[in-house]
């Protein structure tokens, strides 16, 4: 029997067999922006614009799950800005307010001059106290890193985003609207970790995980307040998954030892928080990992997300599969680097040939790109996953 996207996803995250292997990739938000149709500030200032680039690629691509990686825009917000100038580089945004956007066209939109140049990007970790934040928005670098905007329209409270915002939902329903029921919608909130690297700056937040250990650990139980309560706010809502975005967290930032005290009790409580819910979590950590994948486990997510190969990355899926894929489902794998080196259909065809021959074997495994597709990867080849899927990703066959 034929099942749509949100069925098959719902079973393979329960690690059950569906009628065959899903398919579901995470796209770098300058892949939308080369490919959906619309200017990229629509995609990334507007709730509309992005909840139709999501839906539009999806469709494209006959993907069974859409992750919503950036939290709906303040209504109208669009409206702020006072003028767009098209550069060779991307969109000048120049807001009504003084500030400056710069958005690639196709990459994040990562450069924000603040109206207020006084301003610092970054908190000094030397002065902060843990038990005083009401200021944090004042650090133009963390807000714009975690939540994507110059500023934040309807907080209720100075201080950690622990009251989220009604408009903060307002992509998830749009999409949720859009795809009728039959996609799995899922959302995104990074880790307390990522925070605490965005918060600082990451060579002092590294620094400072040596010299200044319980003040660390101070801002990281802080910090975990606010991503349990966006995390639980989107599975109250109606997401069929929350994924933690904890990409900082693989061997190429941190030691398993450090893993162990700086990441894993964070996510153990962000991850109970949303299976408290009754809403699969689970987590993207880019590069090395295979050295964590059981401590990945013991932050009681239920899946793991990216699982990068070599180069990125040095993990096995048939290892992962026959180790912690015996009881969490698996995402990924497919490497990132050498979809966009391939030039021809036989090689993209046997990449995820070899995954899906891998991973299918009593479900909990979903076909996907290791990391993000990146921006400049050519449409056909994304093309091929679901009708591979559907040809030798059965499991009647």
């Amino acid at each position: 029997m034929s099942m749509n996207g949100r069925e098959r996803m719902a079973l393979a995250m329960r690690h059950e067999e569906a009628d065959r292997v899903p398919v579901m990739c995470q796209l770098a938000l300058g892949h939308y922006f080369l490919n959906a149709g619309l200017a990229p500030h629509e995609i990334w200032f507007s709730s509309e614009g992005f909840a139709e680039a999501l839906v539009t690629m999806q469709r494209r691509y006959q993907f069974d799950g859409i992750l919503i990686n950036l939290p709906g825009r303040p209504r109208g917000f669009l409206n702020e800005i006072k003028s767009i100038e098209k550069t060779k580089k991307g969109e000048l945004v120049t807001w009504k307010n003084g500030h400056v956007t710069i958005i690639p066209w196709d990459d994040n939109a990562q450069y924000v001059y603040p109206a207020r140049p006084d301003l610092t990007p970054r908190a000094d970790l030397g002065t902060l106290d843990p038990d005083h934040l009401e200021n944090i928005d004042q650090f133009p670098g963390y807000l714009w890193n975690t939540y994507h905007v110059p500023w934040i329209e309807g907080k209720a409270n100075a201080g950690l985003l622990n009251e989220i915002p009604d408009y903060f939902f307002d992509t998830i329903d749009l999409v949720r609207e859009k795809t009728k029921g039959e996609i799995s919608v899922h959302g995104e909130v990074f880790s307390p970790f990522t925070h605490y690297l965005e918060l600082f700056g990451y060579m002092n937040a590294i620094i400072g995980l040596v010299k200044n250990k319980e003040k660390v650990k101070a801002l990281l139980d802080r910090l975990t307040d606010a991503t349990v309560a966006w995390a639980v706010a989107q599975a109250r809502h109606g997401v069929d998954a929350v994924l933690i975005s904890s990409a900082f967290a693989g061997g190429g930032f941190l030691s398993p030892k450090m893993y162990t005290e700086y990441i894993l009790p964070y996510e153990q409580r962000l991850a109970d928080a949303v299976r408290a819910c009754g809403v699969p979590v689970y987590t993207h950590t880019c590069g090395k990992i295979g050295d964590r994948l059981n401590l990945m486990e013991q932050t009681h997510t239920m899946g793991i997300d990216t699982l990068d190969p070599h180069p990125l990355g040095n993990v096995e899926l048939a290892d992962a599969k026959h180790g912690v894929g015996q009881r969490m489902f698996l995402k990924g794998n497919m490497n990132s680097v050498s979809l966009l080196e391939y030039t021809t259909k036989e090689e993209v065809i046997a990449e995820a040939t070899e995954r899906i021959n891998i991973g299918k074997p009593g479900g909990g495994y979903i076909l996907s790109s290791a990391c993000s597709i990146a921006p400049r990867v050519e449409p056909w080849k994304i093309e091929l996953f679901a009708p591979l899927a559907e040809e030798i990703g059965r499991y009647n066959q």
